[in-house]
């Protein structure tokens, strides 16, 4: 059972329409209505519970009366329901809780993925120093982990939401954190291999002594194959909150291990593997972004199929005339 638990600060001017609302939206149980009890913004409290595959058209309507803008609206998941209202509610509900996806959330999530931090930075720079020290040693276990320590997806699946709904202003954002989170990150690799051939810890011939590393600088139509798989794997997981599917994803491209390469070679001067390297790097990020802004329009059409619509209220038939 996937249930979403709602805290709905709103102005007394607004309750009566939004408790006739969510009398009439499938999906909804444990409606608790308390006047007069929020202090800051002041209002009236409501509490329910929303099966998931529910919960795009509540929060839609409820933004429409301006609940937002005066008020607020919380969502946070349930881990556990104990309630054969709750059963019954999730029944009323149309589609399948694990396929739906909250709009509102994942908006949310990504515009968090596009701030440039200093840990967004540091992890992308550590993996790619890691993904860096496993191209000199021909270490296969090193590449894993640094594709999984990389916090990239984050910014690509942004993108894809971007050009999902038309938003250039965070296309450019998780643009700019993925040019600049790798620029920082190839960067202090490059510095340090550098530092490393002056001390004579590497040399160029390392590059092609292990061979079982060669596959992140030689890109074909499998490695864009595989990056279309893990883009809609990736989104999937996402929007289905399954993290641990996520880590599988990471663990199929070669984003990061390919800016390592590219950041050794460019400081041991093998200028042909920068360029295969950087060619690799793009064309996996190219594949997640079409799959997972595919995904979207797909997740996005099947939930407009299976739509229930909640009726409208008086106040809100009388608005819209």
């Amino acid at each position: 059972m996937l249930v979403l638990h709602l805290r709905v600060i709103s102005p007394r001017e607004h309750t009566d329409a939004a408790v006739a609302l969510l009398r009439q939206a499938p999906g909804l149980t444990n409606l608790v209505v308390l006047p007069g009890v929020a202090q800051d913004p002041p209002g009236d409290l409501l509490l329910f519970d929303l099966a998931r595959e529910a919960a795009n058209e509540v929060i839609e309507r409820l933004t429409e009366l301006g609940i937002c803008t005066a008020g607020s609206i919380a969502v946070e998941n349930v881990d556990l329901m104990l309630s054969d209202a709750a059963d019954r509610a999730e029944e009323e509900a149309p589609g399948e809780g694990e396929d739906a996806v909250v709009w509102e959330e994942l908006a949310q999530r990504v515009d968090d993925d596009t701030r440039i931090t200093w840990a967004f930075l540091a992890f992308l720079a550590i993996a790619t120093q890691i993904a860096g020290i496993g191209v000199v040693v021909g270490s296969p276990i090193l590449i894993v982990g640094a594709m999984v320590l990389g916090p990239e997806f984050g910014a690509i699946a942004a993108i894809s939401f971007g050009l999902l709904r038309r938003r250039a202003d965070l296309i450019a954002r998780a643009v700019r954190a993925l040019v600049v989170g790798f620029a920082v990150a190839m960067a202090i690799t490059f510095a340090c291999a550098l530092v490393s051939t002056w001390l004579g810890w590497i040399d160029a011939t390392m590059l092609d002594s292990h061979p079982e590393v060669e596959f992140i600088v030689k890109p074909d139509k499998w490695s864009f194959i595989v990056a279309l798989l893990a883009g809609a794997a990736g989104v999937l997981s996402i929007t289905a909150g399954k993290s641990s599917a996520l880590v599988g994803v990471f663990i199929s491209v070669t984003t990061v291990p390919a800016a390592g390469y590219a950041s050794v070679a460019l400081a041991l001067g093998a200028w042909g593997d920068v360029g295969a390297s950087a060619l690799q790097l793009a064309v996996n990020i190219l594949g997640m972004i079409v799959a997972g802004t595919l995904t979207l329009l797909i997740q996005h059409y099947l939930g407009a199929r299976y739509h229930r619509a909640v009726p409208l209220t008086h106040q809100e038939r009388g608005r819209r005339e």
